[in-house]
């Protein structure tokens, strides 16, 4: 709720600092006609993101400034909009405004710079202003389907719709996207079947060009290294060979080395060292030899398959290693195409399936919600003969949209209309004629939907313009009655209405020979019951004006 008001060199107010902190309820603010009432109304305004002129600037002043703070629960929607701007995690909301001379101004939410267009969300989700001239709230008929439905308690059926939309929207958006694919490969049907030829006959693996490289490469040096190691053989078998020299020279050692007490021992182990890495060797280069044996027919293979690989990977702008998967792709492209007709009549199906699903649940949300609005038309009703409104008429129309403008919230809108005089057709609630009698019924519908909305402060600007008696004591009871669930404040110009307020501030203003300044007074009982006698008599307070208000007031009480 509104927890305080700074105000600050703006038009008649030079310095005022209200404070509605301690508790919530009615709150009454008062004044003589031309006190600056709307002054108050319209800096709030201000602080909530309405739209400034530098003329509201005190004059002598270099900018007017506003500051407004809101107690926010954890739950409040407001939170969600802070969130978004990395601003929440505090349980008090300041947001001001300060516009400079020249027109210019500043925003600021909870210290931080702002745009205007953050004030006026954070501002929706405050505050109602319920004036004569310019309104919003519920006579904005984007409002009236949401707030049917928390009326009607409708909240099941809504996530089950805005549910059936999703998977409608799902579906919808799969039978496209696979019809799309499908046209897109009969067009490239042609190319697929070619790409995939060509693909198949080659048989590209991710390691191929690695591995032929290498092979070619070896074989390409096959000749050059085959004449070495055969060199290297000749050399270990030339005249008698070194193996069958080792050998030899092994066997004779061998005979004698008992005859030499160990002199031999040595020599006997360096030899059949020898010998054995001798044989070693000679497998080795002859293992060597045969397997670099140069084969011109199969290096004339392995280059023949690294052009194609090369070349197709070139015509389809990928590695080499990628053709495996491009050969995947286009396989699966045509096997989709091949399988096709039937993919589509499935995705059909279900996107047909989940319309279905999506109407059905809209239509029992349209039933349910054309019960709800009879209830809340009936609820108005009852609101409105102690009002003084006992020739009109209020209907909630529920109407099917074009299934262009279906969305998530249903297939239906919702408009709150009126009829004021008997036989005149329903019209919306915004153009029914004079401001006191809209004011009115905006309090007749909203005492009805005092617990629907996001906004906790609700005011009220003159909403008792033009009556009094019975009728002003029945705008009083039912401003109490709304107050039972958000704060409400009203500018009144009824002593019945200040009366059963919780609490009462005297607005005033003040002239001089060279100025003319307003400020407001929190009024204690006694205040108070000068006020409401003045407001009974008029200039000049009385007794019976005083007994009057003294009467009211114990009657409110």
């Amino acid at each position: 709720m509104l927890a305080t008001l700074s105000i600050r060199d703006f038009v008649l107010i030079e310095k005022l600092d209200l404070d509605f902190a301690h508790g919530g309820g009615l709150g009454a603010l008062t004044g003589e006609t031309g006190a600056g009432k709307s002054i108050l109304i319209d800096a709030l305004g201000l602080a909530l993101g309405a739209r400034a002129e530098s003329g509201v600037v005190r004059r002598g002043a270099t900018q007017a400034s506003i500051a407004a703070s809101f107690d926010l629960p954890r739950n409040h929607p407001a939170r969600a909009v802070l969130a978004e701007q990395g601003l929440d995690g505090e349980d008090v909301l300041t947001l001001r405004r300060m516009i400079g001379a020249d027109g210019r101004g500043r925003v600021f939410v909870n210290d931080q710079p702002a745009s205007v267009a953050l004030l006026r969300r954070l501002g929706d989700t405050l505050v109602e202003i319920q004036g004569q001239m310019d309104q919003h709230g519920l006579l904005d008929t984007a409002t009236h389907r949401a707030s049917l439905d928390a009326f009607a308690g409708l909240e099941k059926q809504a996530v089950a719709v805005a549910a059936a939309w999703s998977a409608w929207r799902t579906a919808d958006r799969e039978l496209t996207d696979a019809q799309a694919a499908a046209e897109a490969a009969r067009r490239d049907e042609d190319f697929l079947r070619h790409a995939v030829k060509e693909l198949d006959a080659l048989a590209p693996k991710v390691d191929d060009e690695e591995k032929l490289a290498s092979e070619r490469q070896l074989m390409r040096a096959g000749s050059a290294l085959g004449e070495a190691v055969t060199q290297a053989l000749g050399e270990l078998e030339q005249g008698r060979g070194a193996v069958a020299s080792l050998r030899t020279a092994h066997r004779l050692i061998e005979r004698n080395a008992d005859k030499a007490e160990g002199r031999l021992d040595a020599p006997l182990a360096a030899l059949d060292r020898a010998l054995s890495e001798a044989t070693e060797a000679q497998a080795q280069l002859e293992m060597a030899r045969d397997a670099l044996e140069f084969d011109p027919a199969r290096l004339e293979k392995i280059e023949e398959r690294l052009f194609a690989l090369r070349a197709l990977a070139r015509k389809h702008n990928v590695a080499v290693a990628g053709l495996a998967a491009l050969s995947e792709k286009f396989s699966a492209q045509l096997a989709a195409l091949d399988d096709g007709e039937a993919g589509l009549k499935k995705l059909a199906a279900a996107a047909k399936a989940a319309r279905a699903a999506y109407v059905a649940a809209a239509e029992t949300q349209a039933a349910a919600r054309r019960k709800g609005g009879a209830k809340l038309d009936k609820a108005v009703a009852a609101e409105l003969a102690p009002l003084k409104l006992e020739r009109a008429k209020f209907v909630t129309e529920v109407a099917a949209l074009p299934e262009q403008e279906w969305s998530s919230a249903g297939t239906d809108r919702v408009q709150f209309t009126v009829s004021t005089n008997p036989g005149a057709p329903p019209a919306p609630i915004a153009k029914i004629a004079s401001g006191g009698e809209l004011s009115r019924f905006l309090l007749a519908l909203k005492v009805c939907l005092a617990k629907v909305g996001d906004a906790p402060t609700i005011v009220f600007d003159e909403v008792d313009s033009g009556i009094g008696g019975a009728t002003a004591a029945a705008v009083g009871e039912r401003l109490k009655r709304l107050a039972r669930d958000v704060q409400v404040l009203v500018v009144t110009h009824s002593p019945q209405v200040a009366a059963i307020a919780d609490r009462h501030w005297l607005i005033r203003k003040t002239t001089t020979r060279t100025a003319a300044s307003t400020d407001v007074l929190a009024l204690d009982a006694m205040g108070r019951r000068e006020e409401i006698a003045r407001m009974l008599s008029g200039t000049e307070v009385t007794v019976e004006a005083r007994a009057a208000a003294d009467r009211l007031l114990a009657t409110a009480g």
